[in-house]
C-alpha cells in the first residue's frame, strides 16, 4: 500500500507524533494504520505522544549567530523548573545551532534534521520520556544581514530579539535589540501601519473629541496630533529610546547613519492559552505518570 500524505496526516492526528516517525511506522507496517499505532506504542513513541496534548507554555528563547546570520528559537516545556535544567538548556541550544546551519523551512523539516545519530524529533522524544514533560519546538526564525547583527535575551530567557542593521556597529545593534525586547513594537515605521488600522483609530479619536464637546476645526488638529503620537508609540522608529527617553530610536539610528533592515522578537508562551490545574489533581497525574 502506498504511503500517502493523507495517511501520514491521519496517523499524526491520532498520535500527535512527528511526520517522520509516522512515515517510518507506516512504511514498516506497509500502510496499516492500526498496526502503525501499535508499533509506535511498542517502541515508546506513544509514551512521548501521550504528553503531547499537555500545555507547554514555559520554556526558553535561544539565539545562535554566525557572521551574517542569526537564528532565534522558542522551545517549550511545562514548568520553569525544567526550563532551568541543563538537559533542557543543552537541547534548546543545539536546536538553535541546527536552525542556524540548516535553515529549515518549518518545524516539520527541522524535526527531520540530524542531531548526531538521531533526528531532532527523535532526540526531543527521548528527552520527553526522560524528563516527563511535554517538550516542543514551537517556532523559529532566521535573519541575514550584510551589516551588523544584534541580539538580546532577557535574563530569564523568556524574551529574545535578533535585529539586523545597515551601518552602525554591533553595540548599536544590541541596544536596538534590547529596546525591542522592552517595547515590543508592532511595526518598524509609522507608515507600515495598515491603512485599515489607521482609519479605525482615527474614527475612535474623532468620536472621543466630539464627546468632549470640541468644535470641528479643533477636532481635526487634535486628532492629527493624537494620531502622530499613536503611530509613534506602536512603531520602532517613533518610540522613545529606552536608554535615552529624550530621543527616539529613529533619531538614534539617524545620528549613527544607520537603519534597521529587519528584526524578530519571540516571547515564551505568547498566544498559548494556559490551563489552571487543581494542585491535588496535578500531584496525582505525576504519581500515575500521566
Amino acid at each position: 500500500m502506498a504511503i500517502t500524505a493523507a495517511l501520514v496526516k491521519e496517523l499524526r492526528e491520532r498520535t500527535g507524533a512527528g511526520m517522520m516517525d509516522c512515515k517510518k511506522a507506516l512504511t514498516e507496517t506497509k500502510g496499516d494504520i492500526e498496526a502503525a499505532v501499535d508499533l509506535m506504542r511498542k517502541t515508546g513513541a506513544a509514551k512521548a505522544d501521550k504528553k503531547a496534548s499537555r500545555v507547554a507554555a514555559e520554556g526558553a528563547i535561544v539565539i545562535a549567530q554566525d557572521d551574517r546570520h542569526a537564528a532565534i528559537v522558542e522551545v517549550n516545556c511545562e514548568t520553569d523548573f525544567v526550563s532551568g535544567g541543563d538537559e533542557f538548556k543543552n537541547f534548546a541550544a543545539a536546536i538553535a545551532n541546527i536552525v542556524l546551519t540548516a535553515k529549515p523551512a518549518g518545524v516539520d523539516e527541522l524535526g527531520a534534521c540530524r542531531m548526531g545519530a538521531k533526528s531532532v524529533d527523535e532526540a526531543r522524544r527521548e528527552l520527553v520520556t526522560k524528563i516527563g514533560e511535554n517538550i516542543q519546538v514551537r517556532r523559529f526564525g532566521v535573519l541575514e544581514s550584510d551589516g551588523s547583527l544584534g541580539d538580546y535575551v532577557h535574563t530569564n530567557n523568556k524574551i529574545g530579539v535578533i535585529v539586523g542593521i545597515d551601518g552602525g556597529d554591533k553595540l548599536l545593534a544590541r541596544d536596538i535589540a534590547m529596546h525591542i525586547a522592552w517595547s515590543n513594537p508592532a511595526y518598524l515605521r509609522p507608515e507600515d501601519v495598515p491603512t485599515e488600522q489607521v482609519n479605525k483609530e482615527k474614527d475612535i479619536l474623532v468620536e472621543q473629541a466630539r464627546g468632549e464637546g470640541k468644535p470641528e476645526p479643533i477636532i481635526e488638529k487634535m486628532v492629527a496630533g493624537r494620531m502622530r503620537k499613536y503611530l509613534d508609540e506602536i512603531s520602532l522608529l517613533g518610540q522613545q529610546f529606552v536608554k535615552e527617553p529624550k530621543t527616539t530610536v529613529g533619531k538614534l539610528l539617524q545620528g549613527a547613519d544607520a537603519s534597521v533592515s529587519s528584526y524578530l522578537r519571540l516571547e515564551v508562551g505568547e498566544g498559548i492559552e494556559r490551563k489552571t490545574e487543581d494542585f491535588a489533581d496535578e500531584v496525582m497525574k505525576q504519581v500515575r505518570g500521566d
